[in-house]
């Protein structure tokens, strides 16, 4: 959203400083929305551990793509409940950050994601299974946090936060 205002040539400036505005405004948002995604993450990681009776706690487990696929491996139930309930509540705790532009944050955020993941583990994932994962964890994002932002703003003209 731009504004342009004329001043006695000045309207070049003043664009760029409202650009300069956007992007911090859009930084912002950005790491607010990893903040919550992580805190989330970590948040639901260690009630998933809890549950699940593990003895140890892997600070890894958001990042971690390269463990086996199976029903029988606990860690792996872990990491794939605590992903999607993560993803499930992000979308939603998105909508009063940055209203209904959930969709635009969810996919940078799991981008953003995906590029920790290969940084933090220093490999490329090629498991078929865990971007099946991260894609109905995205979709999973998208739909619960449109449609919220949909019931929320629905008969208003507000579209996203001003904060």
């Amino acid at each position: 959203m731009q504004r342009f205002t004329k001043h006695a040539g000045n309207s070049s400036l003043s664009c760029r400083s409202e650009r300069k505005e956007g992007f911090k405004y859009i930084c912002e948002h950005i790491f607010l929305c990893l903040l919550i995604f992580y805190a989330l993450f970590y948040m639901v990681c260690s009630v998933c551990t809890g549950a699940m009776r593990i003895e140890t706690f892997d600070w890894k487990i958001p990042f971690d793509h390269k463990k086996e696929p199976s029903l029988s491996n606990v860690d792996y139930l872990v990491s794939v409940m605590s992903l999607e309930i993560t993803f499930i509540l992000s979308g939603l705790l998105f909508v009063p950050l940055v209203g209904s532009l959930v969709w635009d944050y969810a996919i940078t955020v799991t981008t953003l994601h995906v590029c920790i993941c290969c940084i933090v583990i220093m490999e490329f994932p090629l498991m078929w299974e865990w971007w099946l994962e991260i894609g109905c964890g995205m979709l999973l994002m998208l739909v619960c946090g449109q449609t919220l932002a949909h019931l929320t703003f629905r008969g208003t003209s507000y579209k996203h936060s001003d904060f």
